[in-house]
């Protein structure tokens, strides 16, 4: 994202067998209609296998069998392999969660590379940077574990196109759960959102990795990311320079807190801010925030580790950091603003998820 940049907001079902299909959604009607034995709407299952051997192909083939209107939660669980596809999960389409149903996080990818610029199919313009996701989650309750978001776009091919961000995941939801997930990119890879911008939204992210280099974590929620790793990577021509949050944070919410996790990556030393404050549209009404407490930080992180951006200095919004370990650590500074233990009991993760307590179900 350069410092001027603008963002614009912007299958035929697969199966075995048509009988397979249809039975999954009754399935996942009946149990809406009925929940489990104590009331509340059990899970049901669907199965997503490249080679066939589950009920879709594709993962968004099983994210459309879900009907309209759910609510009780729907496991999309998606054997090993690399899948090819854009996901969308509408609004309508609450609690759904998707899976990898593989050993490790690394086994079920999914993968496309729509870039901000890139034309879309049809002739009606570019996907713009929040069209670009590879997965977009929309619907309150949205949960994925153990599995790859990726988005591949070649920056270094495409270096003539207008418009190089390119989203791994989007969220603009409410009780955003992501665990043991890896986020990969390279210019805005995880795009934590909100469904407007008079909406909250709040996220958790645990036992996670997140991968790129210019803005990669951005967004107007209310975001934990926690117990993770931040990887920074070089530029398409391999050189050092970045920034890793982009908040856009309404004056009355919370930003992005960063909680006991590290970062780290094979670039070069005192090459990347921790963020800058993207006030989105130019609105002056926003107030930026990002905090990294008890992190370790690699040496890859500035001396100075906050920046201005389109004419918005960071210090008239809210960036600072608590309790950090490392390399990239420093003491307070004006450069460097530090909490004070009263003011850090007050940005821990409960206050950010605001009474709302993440869970696999």
């Amino acid at each position: 994202m350069a410092a001027n940049r603008r963002r614009t907001t912007a299958a035929p079902r697969q199966g075995r067998a048509l009988v397979a299909g249809a039975a999954a959604l009754v399935a996942v009607v009946s149990v809406q209609a009925h929940g489990s034995a104590s009331g509340t709407p059990a899970a049901s299952t669907l199965t997503v296998a490249k080679d066939g051997t589950g009920q879709y192909t594709t993962v968004q083939a099983a994210v459309n069998a879900i009907p309209a209107g759910n609510t009780a939660r729907v496991i999309v669980s998606v054997k090993p392999g690399t899948y090819r596809e854009t996901v969308k999960i509408p609004s309508t389409k609450q609690n759904v969660t998707l899976q990898g149903s593989g050993s490790g996080r690394g086994d079920t990818v999914i993968v496309y590379d729509n870039a901000s610029g890139t034309q879309k199919p049809d002739g009606s313009g570019t996907y713009g940077t929040s069209g670009s996701a590879t997965v977009a989650a929309e619907a309150n309750g949205f949960q994925a574990r153990n599995l790859t978001i990726s988005n591949d776009f070649d920056e270094a091919a495409h270096q003539n196109m207008s418009g190089l961000q390119a989203v791994a995941l989007r969220t603009a939801a409410d009780k955003v759960f992501l665990d043991s997930v890896i986020v990969t990119g390279d210019q805005d890879t995880l795009l934590l959102d909100t469904a407007s911008k008079t909406t909250s939204g709040r996220v958790y992210m645990t036992n996670s990795y997140v991968v790129g280099n210019v803005d990669f974590i951005f967004g107007r929620a209310s975001a934990v990311i926690d117990r993770s790793v931040i990887t920074l990577k070089k530029r398409w021509d391999g050189s050092s320079a970045g920034y890793i949050t982009a908040p856009s944070t309404a004056a009355d919410r919370k930003g992005f807190l960063i909680n006991n996790s590290t970062v780290n990556g094979d670039v070069s030393a005192a090459s990347f801010y921790l963020g800058r404050p993207w006030h989105a549209g130019g609105d002056a009404s926003l107030d930026p925030m990002a905090t990294f407490r008890n992190t370790t930080l690699g040496a890859a992180i500035k001396s100075a580790p906050w920046t201005d951006m389109s004419g918005f200095s960071w210090k008239d919004d809210r960036f600072a950091e608590y309790r950090n370990t490392g390399p990239g650590a420093g003491s307070a500074s004006s450069n460097r603003p530090q909490l004070s233990d009263s003011q850090a009991a007050a940005q821990e993760t409960a206050d950010w998820l605001a009474g709302w307590t993440p869970s696999a179900s």
